[in-house]
């Protein structure tokens, strides 16, 4: 009625000791974790180079300064790539959009840093976070 499978399945376990076991992960958790809080506190970074444009502030100006500072130590020494904005629109309601950006991209990196148990990115993610929020509804 059947006919039987003659071709190995897809779906079965592969020999650990083969060649597709020099293919398994080659980071480890805590490289993983700094990899994506580095990606968040660079997406911070822009959203405030821009705001730092928009609505000057020596808040912002510092923000910049320690997230820039943080991301380096993150990657070991690289600096992070920042993009100066080009075009300088003040409406009121792209500025909002981009505080929403920043409070949103702060409480992510706020989530990567805390399970990372990193008290200095978790510290700077939370200031930032409290910012953009007093900032969005003020």
């Amino acid at each position: 009625m059947y006919e039987p499978i003659r071709t190995k399945s897809v779906h079965t376990m592969a020999d650990p000791t083969g060649p597709a076991a020099a293919h398994g992960p080659t980071r480890s958790r805590e490289q993983e974790l700094d990899i994506r809080l580095a990606g968040h506190l660079t997406a911070l970074l822009t959203v405030t180079d821009e705001l730092r444009v928009l609505t000057p502030s020596p808040d912002l100006d510092d923000a910049a300064r320690r997230l820039a500072a943080r991301i380096t130590h993150l990657r070991g020494g690289d600096a992070p790539l920042r993009a100066v904005p080009t075009v300088v629109v003040t409406d009121p309601s792209r500025i909002r959009a981009l505080h929403q950006r920043a409070h949103m991209l702060a409480g992510q990196a706020l989530v990567v840093a805390s399970s990372r148990d990193d008290p200095e990115s978790t510290t700077l993610a939370s200031a930032r976070l409290h910012a953009h929020e007093a900032a969005r509804t003020a």
